[in-house]
C-alpha cells in the first residue's frame, strides 16, 4: 500500500517519552502491591441505570462532519478550494425529525428514536496530536504518561461492580490486535487493568469468528492431559525464581485470572463466543466485515452476563479511521462496515429486552478537519498529506487532520433520553463545540453514573489515592438521562 504520508517517519521527542513512561508505569503496575478500595468518605453510589456496558470504538478517529454532525456539504471538484470541505456527504433524515446525520448511515438513521446524540464532546489539545496518547485517555480518563499504569475504564467497571455472570469474563475486548499492525503493543497499554491485577483485564478477542476456539482447550488436549498442562502452568508462574518480578498481589491476580479461565472452559455459557450457533439470516445482517462479526458477538456476550465489551473497527496507522489519505472514500467504506451492525446491534438488544440496561456508546478519540489540526490556537504539528489550498485529485477530498474541538458521541440505552440531542457544534469552521461542552473526564462520569459507580469512586495505590476520574471531579452530564 502506497501513503502520501511517509509512515517511517521520525515523530517528535513526545513519543518515546511516551513509550519509556509507558514501560515504567507497567512495570511500577506488575510490581505493586493490591490496591484498596477507600470506604467511608461520604461516597454515595447512585442508582444502577444499566447493568452492561457496550463500547462501539471508531479506532482512529472518526469525524463527526462525516458521520453524526453534517455541515455545509461540499461534492468533489477538480481545483476546489480545502476551506470550503466542511461534509463530502450529504445530510440525511433520520427518525428524529430534528436530527440529521451523513449519507451512508441510513440503518442508524432508523434507530436515532433509542438514543441520545452527544453533539458537544471535546478533547485537550495535547501537543502532539498522537492517536496513542488520545486513545489512552479516552479509554483510561488519564492523559499519558502517567507514574502508574491506570485502568481501562471496563477494568474499573469489572474491579467496582465484579461479574455480571461469575462464570463470565466481566470485561472483554474484540477487534484489536495488540502486535504486528503498525505499531508497537506498548501503544495499547490502554487495555490492561493497571494496577489492579490480571484476573480484571480484557479478554482480547482480536477474531471474532475466531472466539469459539479461545474457550476450548486445544484439540487432543482434554481431560488428564489438560488438568496436568494447568497445574504446571501454575507452577511455572508462582515458582520462586519469578516471585521477584511481580508482587503477591499481581501473582495472586493472575492466578485467579487462570482460575476464571479454566471455568469458562467447562462451562454452558462458553457456546456464547461461538456466533455459528446464530442464524444464518442473523449472521449475514450483521457480517460486513470483523467490525460487524464483532457487534454480533457483543450481543451474545452481553446476553449471557459480560459486565463490559469493547468491540473496535481496530486502529491500524493509515486505515479505517484514520483517514489521512483518499479520506471521502475511506469514510464510505467505514459507513459500510459500521451502518448495518450497529443498527441489527441496537434493535437485537431492544426485541430482548436488553437495550434499557445496557449502555450502548459509540465514540472515537477525537473528530477530523479538512484544514485544522488539534483546535483553534493549537501549534500541533500538521500530519496531513495534502498541504496547498486547493485541491486538484480526488485522493486528497476528505477530512485528513486531527481535530479536537468538537466530536460526536452516540448513546443509547442504560437510562438515556430517547431522540434527544445533546450540545451543538458551529456550522461553520472551526467546528467547536459551542452549547454544552462534554470534556472525556464528564463522559467517563456520566457512563461511570449509568453503570451506579460514583465518579469520586477512589482505591489507594501504594499511599496515594487515584480516582475513577482524574482527582474525583468528572461530574455527570445527567441532562441526557431520563
Amino acid at each position: 500500500m502506497k501513503f502520501d504520508i511517509d509512515p517511517t517517519a521520525p515523530e517528535p521527542i513526545v513519543r518515546r517519552d511516551f513509550l519509556a513512561k509507558l514501560s515504567a508505569a507497567s512495570t511500577a503496575a506488575w510490581m505493586s502491591g493490591a490496591p484498596q478500595f477507600v470506604r467511608g468518605k461520604g461516597i454515595d453510589h447512585p442508582e444502577a441505570k444499566a447493568d452492561a456496558c457496550i463500547l462501539l470504538w471508531m479506532a482512529g478517529g472518526m469525524a463527526a462532519p462525516e458521520t453524526f454532525d453534517p455541515k455545509r456539504f461540499a461534492p468533489y471538484e477538480n481545483g476546489m478550494a480545502v476551506d470550503s470541505v466542511l461534509s463530502t456527504f450529504p445530510s440525511i433524515d433520520t427518525a428524529v425529525d430534528d436530527i440529521k446525520i451523513c449519507a451512508g448511515l441510513e440503518n442508524i438513521a432508523q434507530v436515532m428514536d433509542r438514543g441520545t446524540l452527544i453533539r458537544s464532546a471535546v478533547q485537550p489539545d495535547l501537543g502532539s496530536i498522537l492517536h496513542s496518547r488520545h486513545q489512552y485517555h479516552w479509554h483510561t480518563g488519564y492523559v499519558p504518561p502517567q507514574t502508574v499504569a491506570c485502568p481501562h475504564i471496563g477494568s474499573w467497571m469489572a474491579r467496582v461492580l465484579g461479574p455480571g455472570n461469575e462464570v463470565m469474563p466481566p470485561f472483554i475486548n474484540i477487534g484489536q490486535r495488540l502486535e504486528g499492525v503498525g505499531e508497537k503493543e506498548e501503544l495499547k497499554a490502554f487495555t490492561t487493568a493497571g494496577f489492579f491485577g490480571s484476573e480484571y483485564g480484557p479478554m482480547n478477542l482480536p477474531f471474532p469468528e475466531e472466539a469459539a476456539q479461545s474457550v476450548r482447550p486445544p484439540e487432543g488436549m482434554t481431560g488428564d492431559r489438560f488438568a496436568n498442562r494447568d497445574k504446571l502452568f501454575r507452577q511455572l508462574a508462582d515458582s520462586s525464581p519469578h516471585r521477584e518480578y511481580a508482587s503477591d498481589h499481581q501473582r495472586e491476580s493472575l492466578m485467579r485470572s487462570m482460575d476464571n479461565a479454566y471455568r469458562l472452559l467447562s462451562s454452558k455459557e462458553r457456546e456464547a463466543f461461538d456466533i455459528e450457533k446464530e442464524p444464518k439470516d442473523v449472521r449475514e445482517a450483521y457480517d460486513t466485515g470483523r467490525f460487524g462479526r464483532g457487534c454480533l458477538l457483543a450481543r451474545r456476550l452481553v446476553e449471557n452476563g459480560a459486565r463490559f465489551v469493547e468491540v473496535t473497527t481496530e486502529y491500524v496507522p493509515f486505515l479505517h479511521w484514520d483517514t489521512h489519505a483518499d479520506g471521502h472514500k475511506t469514510a464510505a467504506r467505514m459507513h459500510a462496515e459500521i451502518d448495518r451492525p450497529i443498527a441489527r446491534l441496537i434493535r437485537d438488544l431492544e426485541e430482548r429486552g436488553l437495550l434499557d440496561r445496557t449502555l450502548v456508546v459509540i465514540a472515537s478519540e477525537f473528530s477530523r478537519d479538512a484544514i485544522m489540526e488539534g483546535k483553534p490556537g493549537s501549534e500541533a504539528n500538521d500530519q496531513a498529506a495534502h498541504k496547498g489550498d486547493f485541491i486538484t485529485e480526488e485522493k486528497h477530498y476528505g477530512l485528513h487532520r486531527h481535530f479536537t474541538g468538537g466530536t460526536s458521541v452516540m448513546t443509547f440505552g442504560g437510562g438515556v433520553k430517547k431522540g434527544h440531542l445533546y450540545g451543538k457544534t458551529a456550522d461553520e469552521r472551526p467546528l467547536i463545540a459551542v452549547e454544552n461542552p462534554v470534556t472525556v473526564m464528564d463522559l467517563h462520569a456520566t457512563m461511570m453514573t449509568a453503570m451506579g459507580i460514583s465518579p469520586k469512586t477512589e482505591f489507594d495505590i501504594e499511599g496515594r489515592p487515584f480516582y475513577v476520574t482524574e482527582d474525583g471531579k468528572g461530574k455527570a452530564v445527567t441532562e441526557i438521562f431520563a
